[in-house]
């Protein structure tokens, strides 16, 4: 697997982990980890630091 495959492949990932979480705010889904219910704002972080490493997983494999 090249460099770019592998940073493609990842950057999908992420992309598809973004689309969960907002997914899950806009749906208002609970998530609940043993006996901790994970908080919204915490789906709001998620969102953006996956929007940004798709972003930038993209961008980087698309050079040479």
């Amino acid at each position: 697997m090249t460099k770019n495959n592998f940073v493609s492949v990842a950057s999908f990932i992420f992309l598809i982990v973004g689309v969960m979480h907002a997914l899950r705010l806009f749906n208002g889904w609970e998530v609940q980890l043993g006996g901790l219910l994970v908080p919204m704002w915490a789906s709001w972080v998620a969102v953006l630091l996956a929007a940004y490493l798709t972003f930038q997983g993209f961008h980087l494999s698309k050079k040479p």
